[in-house]
């Protein structure tokens, strides 16, 4: 599993100019799932993101998580994220799980948010094209890769 972490001071998805997820304060987090993830990778993907310390404390220093802050999390699937592009000029995404695989994982990966006491989760809409606009915090932008990810 790969994900890329924005902090955010606010995030939206929109799908055929409908807004279908949006959050305030907190994370944006694109969403890339391996044909080989499965309920450890993601344990340990939402793990490490609830617990990431990329937010301001009172002495200005990143030392708070997601869940310390209240902030929500707008996750958005992402299969490009593992986009091979070391030969040629167009990627190959055959490190990307196929939709019938990557679907369910992205569906639990949310709720696993949730159950970890997210405030607020809001999602993208899986194989639709989206627009996603975000107002970036800091700039602090950061990429997880789950051990043994491709």
């Amino acid at each position: 599993m790969r994900v890329v972490v924005q902090r955010v001071t606010s995030a939206r998805v929109e799908v055929d100019d409908s807004t279908v997820g949006e959050i305030g304060p907190g994370l944006l987090v694109l969403v890339g799932i391996a044909p080989t993830d499965g309920l450890s990778e993601q344990r340990w993907m939402v793990e490490k993101l609830v617990h990431l310390r990329i937010f301001e404390d009172d002495d200005g220093k990143m030392n708070r998580s997601v869940l310390e802050t209240g902030g929500g999390v707008l996750a958005v699937s992402q299969f490009t994220l593992f986009g091979d592009v070391r030969k040629g000029r167009r990627p190959s995404f055959v490190g990307a799980a196929p939709p019938d695989h990557a679907r369910p994982r992205y569906d639990a990966f949310c709720e696993a948010l949730v159950a970890a006491g997210v405030s607020r989760v809001a999602r993208g809409a899986f194989g639709e094209h989206m627009v996603v606009t975000l107002q970036n915090d800091g700039p602090v932008t950061l990429v997880l890769d789950t051990p043994g990810a491709p």
